[in-house]
């Protein structure tokens, strides 16, 4: 019981509920296989999951995004699992491969989360491209602080959108209607035809409306006082022009706190420790052990590898990846 509060205070506070809720969810529907192992180590093991970020593993889309914290932890995962792409792209620059499409992006993203919407991932990229030609290649590093601020704030520039395109068409700031779904299903508005977009809205008055949304909203938003000094240069400013501007700052995505500087963002020395011990697990196993003259192979060891339990989280996709596990082993013993 201890340890489960311990965890428990380790939650996000806020959200505490979520997780109990998710927690008991995943306990009812794989009773069978925890009873085994004990309901306290259960609950123990799965706050432990949430405070290091571990939880979001293959979680459905509704799960991912239901708390900041889970979108930090999904946003800090994609990185750790696929900097590796940029890592190439920046030795090897030259070569198109290293550099991947929204698509692309998008297979990458399933892999963490198999039902990611699309349209997420080509926000994400309209950002770089500040166009629709979805099929250009991005390095890794222009994809993630786009995607970071499109994904752990997509609320808030729901609003900033609708915001936008309300100074366009010359309405009083102060009478500008913010819209509080989440379900991105705003009406879309129309600048006046001697409004061009393309001169964007005064800076100033942009931001008195965004600090006035920072202020009310229930989402998360940027820090406006950030907002305010990376607003306070301009004169007038596009919507992604804004949203590049928000990706490209420094000082909010520490704020925000789930990526490095861009500067390290190639750099995890913790994970290069893991990755060198696999390496170093996976070349001590594969060594071959001693043959005949004639080069005859059946005379080589077999290597009888220990089973390794499937991790806690996510449970409702244990059960699954156990059955097919023990159905490739009966079928290479039958052949043996």
């Amino acid at each position: 019981l201890i340890s489960v509060s311990y965890c428990l205070l380790f939650a996000a506070q806020r959200h505490v509920l979520t997780y109990m809720e998710d927690a008991v969810s995943q306990l009812l529907e794989n009773r069978e296989d925890i009873s085994q192992y004990g309901i306290a180590r259960f609950f123990t093991e799965y706050f432990n999951s949430v405070r290091q970020g571990t939880h979001i593993l293959f979680r459905e889309f509704s799960f991912v995004q239901a708390t900041p914290h889970n979108r930090a932890s999904f946003l800090r995962t994609f990185w750790r699992c696929f900097r590796t792409v940029g890592k190439n792209g920046g030795k090897y620059f030259s070569i198109c491969c290293y550099l991947l499409t929204a698509k692309e992006y998008h297979c990458l993203l399933q892999l963490l989360c198999p039902d990611f919407p699309v349209e997420l991932t080509q926000k994400a990229a309209r950002i770089v491209l500040m166009d629709d030609a979805m099929d250009c290649l991005m390095s890794f590093s222009d994809f993630l602080f786009a995607f970071q601020i499109q994904f752990y704030y997509s609320e808030f520039l729901e609003s900033v959108a609708a915001i936008y395109q309300d100074l366009l068409a010359g309405k009083n700031p102060n009478t500008v209607i913010v819209p509080t779904s989440s379900s991105g299903q705003h009406r879309q508005r129309q600048p006046p035809s001697d409004c061009s977009p393309l001169d964007g809205v005064e800076a100033s008055l942009f931001y008195q409306c965004l600090e006035s949304l920072c202020d009310r909203s229930k989402y998360s938003c940027p820090p406006s006082a950030l907002v305010k000094e990376m607003l306070s240069s301009a004169q007038r400013l596009t919507f992604y022009g804004f949203l590049m501007a928000l990706a490209k700052d420094q000082g909010i995505n520490r704020a925000l706190g789930a990526l490095p500087d861009k500067g390290d963002l190639f750099l995890d020395p913790a994970m290069d420790q893991e990755l060198e011990k696999l390496v170093a697990q996976v070349s001590g196993l594969s060594i071959a052990g001693p043959t005949s003259s004639s080069g005859d192979t059946a005379n080589l060891p077999v290597r009888n590898s220990p089973r390794i339990n499937s991790p806690w989280k996510p449970l409702h996709h244990r059960r699954k990846m156990d059955a097919e596990s023990e159905g490739s082993n009966e079928e290479t013993d039958s052949e043996n």
